[in-house]
Parts: structure tokens; sequence; C-alpha cells
């Protein structure tokens, strides 16, 4: 796999957890553990973003 085709998955990832965090924050039902693990997801996803990013601009 490129790196271009891992950070597109990785933004895919990122992306539909977004979408599971909207939809847990609307949700009364969803306690703040999981809030709180879908943010931690969504940040070491984004970090993975980034550390791959940088590692194409040198």
């Amino acid at each position: 796999m490129t790196i271009q085709a891992h950070l597109d998955s990785l933004q895919k990832k990122h992306g539909a957890l977004e979408e599971k965090l909207h939809d847990a924050l609307a949700s009364p039902s969803v306690d703040d553990r999981q809030i709180a693990e879908l943010k931690r997801l969504k940040l070491r996803l984004k970090d993975e973003m980034e550390r791959l990013r940088a590692s194409t601009r040198h």
C-alpha cells in the first residue's frame, strides 16, 4: 500500500468516526466514556495522518 493510499484509508476512518461521534453526541443514551473513546480514536488517526504527511515531506 502506498503512503497516499494509506492516508486516504485513514481519512475515511477518521470521517466515519466523526459521524459516529456526531451521532453519539446527539443520543442521550450514550455515556461519556463512549464519547471519550471515539474522540481518542479520532485523535490517534489524526496523529498518524500527520506523521505520515511529515515523513513524506522530507
